[in-house]
């Protein structure tokens, strides 16, 4: 019963843990998640498991407890069954299914917000094979993504932006880790025409994080402007401008 226990005490700390951490940024957070996008997806992924443990738990004891209704009780033998069948499911669901990460070839499809998020997730899952520099922007890049992301609520498929950030980081930025990921080893670190692939990764990876970054000042832009315009609209009606504006003088 006490492996029953802590089983279920470790999948309940270990979804706050996630949870608490990807709040406040903690730190965990690097090697958790590089953006919100990824440690989302994860969450659900562990709610799956969650889910899928407390329904086998109930399915055991609900149906422990009929057929001991029908055989007049399960005596010790069977009690002693139900933990071992307990713990067992616990330790199967709890570790199964394993968290999917997209294929390469699955990462641009559906909508530009869905294709983000999935990104974010598979370049996580590249990072203990790329350079500490080109590392680093990838936490960067994940970072952005999520502002990104924001931005890309509610965008039109068919907008010259989306399908822009469509081909940015669905198709080059993800093909670029790829072809990097093919050379052997012990060649990345080789100057070619002056520059080693390390390098070249790095650089690329660096040109990307700024046109990510440009994409998204521009689809904030309208956002930017109309905050603006609300500011100064209540500081006229109800701050300085207020104060300045002609008055209408009360005839007595």
């Amino acid at each position: 019963m006490g492996d029953l226990t802590r089983e279920s005490q470790r999948l309940i700390e270990e979804g706050r843990r996630l949870r608490d951490d990807n709040r406040s940024g903690g730190r965990h957070r690097r090697t958790v998640s590089i953006g919100e996008g990824s440690a989302r997806e994860k969450r659900k992924h562990l709610m799956t498991k969650v889910r899928n443990v407390v329904i086998a738990l109930f399915a055991l004891w609900v149906g422990m407890g009929v057929l001991g209704l029908i055989v007049d009780g399960i005596g010790f033998a069977g009690i002693m069954a139900l933990i071992v069948a307990s713990v067992v499911a616990i330790g199967i669901f709890g570790n199964y299914p394993k968290m999917k990460v997209p294929k390469r070839a699955e990462i641009n499809k559906g909508n530009v917000q869905q294709m983000v998020a999935r990104t974010e997730l598979w370049l996580e899952h590249q990072r203990p094979a790329l350079p500490p520099p080109a590392v680093n922007l990838v936490d960067q890049i994940g970072v952005q993504l999520d502002g990104l992301g924001y931005q890309l609520d509610g965008l039109d498929q068919n907008h010259p932006k989306a399908r822009e950030i469509r081909s940015l980081v669905g198709e080059q930025l993800p093909e670029m880790v790829d072809s990097y990921r093919k050379i052997p080893a012990h060649l990345r670190t080789e100057k070619r025409a002056g520059v080693t692939p390390d390098e070249q990764l790095t650089d690329s990876l660096a040109k990307i994080s700024g046109e990510i970054d440009s994409i998204t000042r521009q689809l904030a832009e309208g956002s930017l402007d109309d905050l603006a315009i609300k500011h100064r609209y209540l500081d006229y009606k109800f701050g300085s401008g207020a104060e300045t504006s002609p008055q209408l003088e009360h005839k007595s």
